[in-house]
């Protein structure tokens, strides 16, 4: 991932005219190995900004970010689908990620379907089942609940998952372990640092948490 200068400028009061930089001329490279690269900084500095331009979810004001080469600003419709197989994001609040009038085993089947390719139900069923018991959960936990039937960290969990069925090569984890008891948050964060030396996935994780941020890190910005 090479980030290029990156800038953020949102506009606010009437017409937009007031200009505040969220993100203000950030570069970083992330080699192609199986790390964990930190981003810390206090809270409002622009980490969630920065992470919604590395996922394609806002475009920079200016400046350039390229995954594999590739100008994630330019790609084609076929790389789009590549790059979300690729690459998928993780946010704090869970009750943002999941609509509350949905199912949530649907997103999973709908990733599993759309990113593998796993239109079989059965095999996707135990495709969804094996990946959510990373996370301490099995489909049985999740069918046929909404959002709202999970607690904080429950459904945190089941978003992690949700990201993990692609099994992407980058995951961009915004504070991910935030609404998660104690006594699960190491459980997590020693997952992912199985899940780079086993699986080869690289994580930019964005925290404010120093004590998690040097317990979890290759490097840190």
């Amino acid at each position: 991932l090479q980030i290029i200068d990156v800038s953020k400028v949102f506009g606010y009061g009437f017409l937009g005219r007031i200009k505040f930089p969220a993100v203000d001329h950030v570069s970083l490279n992330i080699e192609d190995k199986p790390k964990i690269f930190t981003i810390a900084g206090e809270s409002g500095c622009g980490k969630t900004t920065l992470a919604r331009m590395i996922l394609g979810i806002i475009e920079p004001s200016s400046g350039t970010l390229f995954y594999r080469n590739k100008n994630l600003q330019k790609l084609s419709s076929k790389d789009k689908l590549w790059f979300l197989k690729e690459v998928q994001g993780v946010f704090q609040d869970p009750y943002d990620t999941f609509n509350p009038l949905k199912r949530v085993e649907t997103y999973l089947f709908e990733a599993a379907r759309n990113l593998l390719g796993l239109k079989n139900h059965e095999e996707a069923s135990k495709y969804i089942d094996d990946t959510l018991k990373l996370m301490g959960l099995s489909l049985k936990d999740v069918k046929g609940k909404y959002p709202r039937e999970f607690s904080g960290g429950e459904l945190q969990r089941v978003s992690i998952a949700r990201a993990l069925i692609s099994r992407p090569k980058l995951m961009v984890v915004d504070e991910p372990v935030s609404m998660i008891d104690a006594s699960m948050r190491m459980n997590i964060l020693n997952m992912f640092k199985d899940l780079r030396d086993n699986d080869e996935i690289s994580f930019i994780y964005i925290t404010h948490d120093l004590a998690t941020a040097y317990y979890i890190s290759d490097d840190m910005a």
